[in-house]
């Protein structure tokens, strides 16, 4: 089965990862077209949810309907939660020893290097015009002064609508910005999460609220989790949530598997699959939701205006959160080295983020024994 192949083997994030689904569908495969692919990439652009995971689901339903949706979905997941769930029994069994603090040491930095080669690459497709940089600054500003999250996104996409119906001086009414048979579960998932008690069902709730409003890259998760987990609910230590994405960066299959380590600190192994069917059940239903709405986007000025703004506003939301996350990571010389250091070769010389975070752990591990001498 590919996608559960994919699912243990893709590291990178969800570029290279559908990078690595078009290698595998669109040119040895023969699956797919090249349109196919680029239509179901805008589409799984243009909903809520982590877009690798929705373009495995999209592929599956191309090719063996709804069972393939299914199995296509859970294929490409399960792996990956599984590796996390094993890292989370390790971190909360040996996670005070020396060795390990060493680890987390030289890797957070390179996991702010990581977010801020996501920025350079998104902000850059993101930011097309002066009005959406407007927009993006705007958000940011927002963002660090502590506004709602999901506003912000939702706000930079209908400001964009505004503007493109008066640009245009037309109305589009064939295609929604979101479909509107997802509108009532992304309406009613913050106001559970925020009712609900600290139990496993809040557990869910939240996870189910992350997974059908947020927008972008997984990346964008870190915004979202640094404001309800660590902020609003102080589930988690800021320290805490860089151990859970530098676990989510450094094992394959899709970033929002930090949601499994996550759930595994609160709940145990429950509360790692919990959290896990919470963030990703939405996907799954955003994709059944959207599939005839494909053909129409391209055609849609109002699609394109949304998404347009929404892409803008996580970027500006993963500005601000990385700005917050720096202060935690890079601590003293030798963490800013290590940043700055993996940032250029991100970004100028294209090294694999395995090797970096390899090399990071490593130095990580020499520092702590160093000052343990």
């Amino acid at each position: 089965m590919p996608f559960l192949r994919l699912g243990t083997t893709a590291f990178g994030g969800p570029a290279a990862h559908i990078a690595m689904m078009e290698e595998e569908f669109v040119r040895r495969r023969r699956w797919i077209s090249h349109q196919e692919f680029l239509d179901m990439l805008g589409a799984s652009n243009l909903v809520p949810g982590p877009s690798s995971t929705e373009m495995a689901i999209h592929i599956g339903h191309q090719r063996a309907g709804w069972r393939g949706l299914v199995i296509a979905g859970v294929c490409f997941i399960l792996p990956a939660m599984l590796i996390v769930m094993g890292c989370a029994w390790a971190y909360a069994t040996f996670g005070s020893l020396p060795q390990i603090q060493g680890i987390l040491y030289g890797v957070k930095p390179v996991i702010i290097a990581l977010v801020l080669q996501a920025l350079w690459a998104l902000g850059r497709a993101a930011i097309k015009n002066k009005f959406l940089a407007a927009i993006g600054i705007l958000a940011t500003a927002g963002a660090l002064a502590g506004a709602n999250l999901v506003a912000i996104l939702l706000a930079a996409g209908v400001v964009t609508i505004l503007r493109a119906w008066v640009k245009e001086s037309c109305l589009s009414s064939n295609l929604a910005p979101i479909p509107a048979a997802a509108k009532p579960l992304m309406v009613a998932a913050p106001a559970l999460a925020a009712a609900a008690p600290s139990t496993l069902l809040a557990l869910f709730l939240v996870f189910l609220k992350f997974g059908a409003v947020i927008f972008g890259s997984g990346y964008v998760l870190l915004a979202f989790l640094q404001a309800d987990l660590v902020d609003r609910l102080h589930w988690l230590t800021q320290a805490q949530l860089l151990d859970a994405v530098a676990v989510g960066q450094v094992t394959p299959g899709p970033v929002f598997t930090t949601a499994t380590f996550i759930g595994y600190l609160l709940g145990g192994v429950r509360g790692a699959v919990i959290a896990t069917v919470g963030i990703f059940l939405p996907g799954f239903f955003f994709v059944a939701a959207s599939r005839r709405l494909i053909p129409r986007i391209r055609r849609s000025t109002i699609a394109g205006a949304f998404l347009d703004g929404v892409n803008v506003g996580a970027v500006a939301l993963m500005t601000a959160v990385t700005y917050q996350l720096s202060r935690a990571a890079l601590v003293d010389f030798l963490t800013v080295g290590i940043a700055a250091l993996s940032a250029a070769g991100l970004i100028y010389f294209r090294i694999n983020s395995v090797w970096l975070i390899f090399v990071g752990a490593i130095i990580g591990l020499a520092a702590i024994g160093l000052v343990g001498r």
